[in-house]
C-alpha cells in the first residue's frame, strides 16, 4: 500500500475499530510511519488550540504557553503507554510487538484531530449560549480516542474484553513507575555530576 493509502485507512479504523485494528496488524494496512504522523499531528493540533482558540473559549494566557512543554508531553505520554504497555503486555502472553502497539496508538490519536482541529474555527462563530456543544464534542473526542485505544489494545493483543481492563489498568501504573524511576535516575545522575563539579572546583583552585 501507498504511504497514502495508509493514511486513508484511518477512517475505517476509527469508524470500524475491531476489523481496523485487526487489518492494522494482521493485514498490513497501516504503517509505523503513518501512526507518527498521527502523533505529529496531534501535537500540532493541541499547539494551535492552545494558541488560537477564541479567547472566549481559550482557558490559557497566550504569554505564559510554552509549545515546547506541551510537545514533550505529549511524547512522553504517548511513548510512556507504549512502553509499559509492551512491558506489560509481554508478561500477560499478548501477542503485539513493540512496532505493533506505537501503530495502534498512533493511529487511535485521530479523533483528536478530526474533531479539535476543526472546533479552533468554530470558537469564533459561537456564542457563550452555545458553548455546550464546543465543550460537548471537545469532550467526544476524548473519549472517542479512549475507546480507540483500549480496542486497539484488545486487537493487536488478541485479548479478551475483562483481560484488556486489566492491561490497561496495570498499563497506567506502569507508566507512575517509569516515569518515578525515570525522574529518581536523572536525579541521581544530576547529584553526582554537581558531586564531580565540587570535587574538581576543590582540587583545581587548592
Amino acid at each position: 500500500m501507498l504511504y497514502a493509502e495508509k493514511l486513508k485507512y484511518v477512517f475505517y479504523v476509527i469508524f470500524h475499530p475491531a476489523d481496523g485494528f485487526w487489518d492494522l496488524k494482521r493485514e498490513k494496512r497501516g504503517s509505523l510511519s503513518a501512526a507518527l504522523t498521527f502523533v505529529a499531528l496531534t501535537v500540532l493540533t493541541l499547539g494551535i488550540e492552545k494558541l488560537n482558540t477564541a479567547f472566549l473559549f481559550n482557558e490559557n494566557r497566550i504569554s505564559e504557553v510554552n509549545v515546547m512543554v506541551d510537545v514533550i508531553t505529549v511524547l512522553l505520554v504517548f511513548t510512556l503507554w507504549c512502553v509499559a504497555n509492551w512491558c506489560t503486555t509481554s508478561l500477560m502472553d499478548g501477542k503485539g510487538r513493540m512496532k505493533d502497539i506505537f501503530t495502534a496508538i498512533g493511529y487511535a490519536l485521530f479523533p483528536i484531530i478530526l474533531i479539535r482541529l476543526p472546533l479552533v474555527l468554530v470558537s469564533f462563530c459561537i456564542t457563550a449560549e452555545e458553548g455546550a456543544f464546543y465543550y460537548i464534542f471537545g469532550f467526544i473526542a476524548y473519549a472517542w480516542t479512549a475507546i480507540l485505544i483500549f480496542m486497539g489494545t484488545m486487537m493487536t493483543h488478541e485479548y479478551s474484553l475483562g483481560k484488556t481492563v486489566f492491561t490497561c489498568i496495570i498499563t497506567v501504573l506502569g507508566m507512575g513507575i517509569i516515569l518515578f524511576i525515570g525522574l529518581l535516575f536523572f536525579n541521581v545522575i544530576s547529584e553526582i555530576i554537581v558531586f564531580v563539579s565540587t570535587i574538581y572546583k576543590e582540587v583545581r583552585f587548592r
